[in-house]
């Protein structure tokens, strides 16, 4: 191909930019808005005989179309509703299973703002644990009776399976003895496997013994710090039959014919599931012990849906009242806990029950200090202390069940009966625990009151307080109120003699202190602390007025150090809402964020720098120093020191330095301009000295680049040529792959990006009178002749036909955009024909790049890429080219032909191309391109 010279086709930016907006269009007010439900008109048309060959239309009245998202909410998805169209009593069901589905949502009581009893069986097992040795008592029955027939008449089947139980009470017993706790949790584990393994062999009558034999052992107390722990144990095997039981009901209900709905009616159900459900009532009420009794018949309480409606309202009393047959209290109130449990999850509405539990809790309290309890402690050896911790997880529990979406006068009402009972703490700690932190806050003094006059045996005051400093943590108190409180709270807890007690009680009261006190109180809590927590505290009398740093000093070991001041971050960052410059801020802070970022070494991970990264980034961007611009970059020269060794903190202060400059120019606009101006220059000397610290390539040319630019924006000539040769110069060292996310990935996508966006910046940029036109441009071409592609890379030809881009903007009489009191070359040749001329030139040189590159792609496995690229550059010369120059012209017409040559042309982009220059030549200057597409024949594959 011949050397083609280049003309730049001049662009008339303001009407390129009119030709380009939305036609507007006249709209009387009210007419139309874009959340105003659509009104259209449905026209019915009507067949009629086609031997008229006419047909008659009628049209019904406009109707509102029906929103889709909001039909999406009611529940009919486009599938039913699609189905429904071809069958009118499909459209009914449908619209039926909505209507359940709406009326099921409402009233759904327990939502995802009540916490589920999985939360908490975890915390449970760890912490209510044993040394001793624990005991299990199998009832392993008889095997008579296990030959049956299978004619056996129905009620002789019954009566077989009812002798089968009488005999597994009245059986054989073995006892395992001396087991450890995991030995315990591993046969009970191998129980509830043996359950499962039992109920899919359709042995249904060992399942059932299985589970008795497991609720027994809830009655046992004999090793009472364990007892918690077991009851979570069981439990979960109750749960499995329960649900094992249900399933096995419901699926009985479920033919070819008919599918039961989640929530239906006993009228559902079948009579065989009606049977079946009866059969097991009738052998749970077999069960001669109370408590196995009481366990398996709650774990399948949600069966009596199949027999009527009001069943689980009947039911749920009755169980209550057989609680009260319990004697040990301890045994009680978890049976209470896992009927509310059950309650909660069948029948949540049904509060009354709920209620009832709880008052018939209240009644039975008092045997936790009666005869009994007392001599079954002394036989155990164990003290009341350690006792009474042991009902708060069951407590805790029936009151959360209570106190969800309960009304106030409820809550005000259990508070007064806790009152009644001499406001025992065991009990007024629970109240604490399960109800609203707001219904706790906004009582907060009759609550303190209520400490004050507990009975402490057994369980201290300063665990109430603690549970108080937790609901007050979530809730605000009157504001009257609050300095009263936090002197009551800390009277008790200053006196606390042992450093655990006392810790876990004020770490919870700082924050209330901190969030809403001053310094002054911040730093007598903080002092009383330090106090407490450092043994030797001769040195007490060196500390400084601030209390925060020696607080910090406690914590020996670095790692909890780091921990602790990672901590203390995150909550600067979310709940600090103003910038600060207060100095006793700044120095704590500043020596959190070192402590920081000198745990940094070679072995921390890329996850650890990353979050590390981000506490001391939200703690800069806090800093502000208003308008005193010259304090504001002391700071930021001062991080600069202190974060070294964190790449990301590095790149955030460069960033910020550079809105500093900007705001600097913006504020200081027309005073102190000599002043601001060598301010500007002490920030852009920041950012030259700091980027070259950086380890990612592309952040350093990306931050040479964004510096550049702000140097420009505040009329800083040199220093700007100084960060557009310092870029251009480190182009060379990209390399051909990169680390991105841990993958290593070819650089020339990102090395295109960013020399576009430089390319933009350069059009703008003026030329330095002791180095020739358009310097930097023929620096940066050089750069990229010399780099290195891939063999197979085109990226190389699209840098240069954005080059080419470039060099035509650059021609234009005046230029795109500008830079506020910056004088672009627009400005300063005028349109000059020498450089006009030498503008052209480099444009050639550009062109014969891109026509050799074409050329090399002239083979069999490179065609598809030489017809995108000649259609490519076809494009930029109509875009950017004077198509009236005879020789341009007849180049686009060949790289027309290029594109369709070997039959890899994009033919939907070339009609579209084809059409476009059609259109641009009805545009009155440019009649010229009517003979142009006359010459670009569309050719068709055969």
């Amino acid at each position: 191909m011949a050397v083609f010279p280049w003309h730049s086709r001049n662009r008339n930016y303001k009407a390129e930019f009119a030709s380009c907006r939305l036609e507007a269009v006249p709209l009387e007010f009210g007419d139309y808005h874009p959340l105003k439900p659509i009104t259209v008109t449905e026209s019915k048309t009507k067949k009629v005989n086609r031997k008229g060959s006419t047909s008659s239309t009628s049209s019904s009245s406009s109707s509102s179309v029906v929103d889709p998202l909001s039909s999406v909410l009611d529940g009919t998805d486009p599938l039913s509703m699609f189905a429904a169209t071809a069958d009118p009593a499909a459209l009914a069901a449908a619209m039926d299973s909505s209507r359940r589905k709406r009326d099921r949502d409402d009233n759904s009581v327990v939502g995802s703002d009540f916490e589920p009893w999985t939360n908490k069986r975890g915390e449970i097992l760890a912490r209510y644990t044993t040394t001793e040795k624990l005991s299990i008592n199998l009832f392993m029955g008889s095997e008579k009776g296990k030959a049956g027939t299978a004619t056996l008449a129905m009620s002789e089947k019954v009566r077989t399976r009812l002798e089968e139980l009488d005999d597994f009470e009245e059986g054989s017993q073995k006892e395992l003895l001396n087991l450890t706790q995991q030995d315990y949790v591993n046969r009970i584990e191998e129980l509830n496997q043996s359950l499962k393994d039992a109920w899919a062999s359709d042995q249904k009558v060992k399942a059932l013994k299985i589970v008795i034999q497991c609720s027994k052992l809830l009655s046992d107390t004999s090793v009472i710090q364990f007892y918690p722990s077991k009851f979570v144990l069981i439990t979960d095997i109750l749960d499995t039959f329960g649900k094992l039981v249900y399933e096995r009901i419901f699926s009985m209900c479920v033919d070819s014919r008919s599918v039961l709905p989640d929530h239906f009616s006993p009228e559902n159900a079948n009579d065989t599931a009606k049977e079946t459900c009866l059969n097991w009532f009738f052998k749970i009420a077999s069960i001669r012990e109370l408590i196995p009794r009481f366990y398996v018949e709650a774990s399948i309480l949600k069966c009596n849906k199949f027999l009527s409606k009001t069943g689980i309202s009947e039911c749920l009393p009755r169980l209550t009242c057989m609680i009260r047959g319990i004697g040990d209290p301890l045994v009680s109130v978890y049976a209470r806990a896992y009927l509310c449990r059950v309650g909660m999850e069948v029948a949540p509405h049904l509060k009354e029950t709920l209620n009832k539990n709880f008052f018939d809790f209240l009644l039975t309290f008092k045997q936790i200090h009666g005869d009994t309890v007392q001599n079954q402690l002394v036989v155990q050896g164990v003290e009341l202390p350690s006792y009474l911790p042991l009902y708060p997880p069951a407590m805790d529990w029936i009151f959360q069940c209570i106190s969800y979406h309960a009304p106030e006068a409820l809550l005000t009402e259990m508070m007064e009966r806790c009152k009644k009972l001499g406001n025992n703490a065991l009990l007024l700690n629970s109240v604490m625990s399960a109800f609203r932190a707001e219904f706790i806050a906004t009582r907060s003094m009759d609550f303190i009151g209520m400490i004050k006059e507990c009975d402490e045996s057994g369980f201290p005051k300063h665990l109430l307080f603690r549970s108080l400093g937790l609901n007050l943590a979530l809730a605000d108190p009157p504001e009257s109120d609050r300095l009263q409180i936090l002197n009551e709270a800390w009277k008790v807890i200053t006196k606390l003699k042992n450093p655990q007690d006392y810790i876990n009680c004020a770490e919870v009261w700082v924050e209330y202190t901190c969030k809403h006190f001053t310094k002054r109180e911040v730093n007598t809590v903080l002092a009383d602390v330090i106090k407490h927590m450092t043994p030797d505290r001769a040195f007490e009398d060196s500390y400084p007025q601030e209390k925060f740093l020696p607080f910090l000093d406690m914590f020996q070991k670095e790692s909890v150090r780091v921990e602790v001041c990672k901590c203390i971050m995150d909550a600067f960052i979310k709940h600090q809402q103003e910038p600060t410059k207060d100095p006793v801020i700044l120095n704590a802070l500043l020596h959190v964020c070192k402590t920081m970022h000198d745990s940094v070494n070679a072995l921390t991970l890329e996850d650890e720098k990353r979050m590390l990264s981000y506490l001391i980034n939200g703690f800069i961007k806090m800093v502000s120093f208003g308008r005193d611009f010259e304090q504001q970059l002391s700071f930021y020269v001062e991080s600069r020191s202190m974060f070294c060794n964190l790449e990301p903190v590095l790149v955030q202060l460069i960033h910020s330095v550079n809105r500093l400059a900007m705001e600097t120019r913006k504020v200081m606009k027309g005073n102190h301009s000599r002043k601001t101006a060598a301010f500007v220059r002490a920030c852009v000397a920041y950012c030259f000295i700091t980027i070259p610290s950086l380890a990612g390539i592309f952040t350093r040319l990306n931050l040479y680049l964004h510096s550049g630019q702000v140097a420009l924006a505040n009329q800083c000539l040199s220093q700007a040529d100084a960060f557009f040769k310092a870029a251009i110069s480190l182009v060379p060292e990209v390399p051909k792959m990169i680390n991105i996310d841990g993958k290593m990935r070819p650089s020339e996508s990102f090395l295109l990006e960013f020399l576009c966006n430089f390319f933009s910046t350069l059009l703008i940029v003026p030329d330095h009178p002791e180095h020739g036109v358009l310097f930097l441009v023929r620096e940066l071409l050089n750069v990229i002749q010399d780099y290195t592609w891939e063999d197979n890379s085109d990226e190389k030809i699209r840098i240069y036909t954005c080059v080419l881009h470039l060099l035509s903007a650059m021609s234009q009489e005046t230029y795109l955009y500008h830079i506020d009191k910056v004088d672009s070359n627009d400005s300063l040749y005028g349109g000059d024909s020498k450089f006009l001329a030498e503008n052209n030139k480099l444009c050639e040189t550009v062109m014969a790049q891109i026509l050799e590159h074409l050329k090399t792609l002239a083979k069999d496995e490179a065609l598809k890429r030489q017809s995108s690229l000649g259609l490519s550059f076809f494009n930029s010369i109509l875009a950017h080219g004077d198509l009236r120059n005879n020789k341009l012209n007849q180049l686009s017409v060949n790289l027309w032909h290029l594109a369709q040559r070997h039959g890899c042309a994009d033919t939907r982009t070339m009609v579209k191309t084809l059409e476009y220059i059609k259109k641009q030549s009805k545009q009155p200057d440019m009649t010229h391109l009517t003979e142009l597409a006359l010459r670009l024949p569309l050719q068709t594959r055969t």
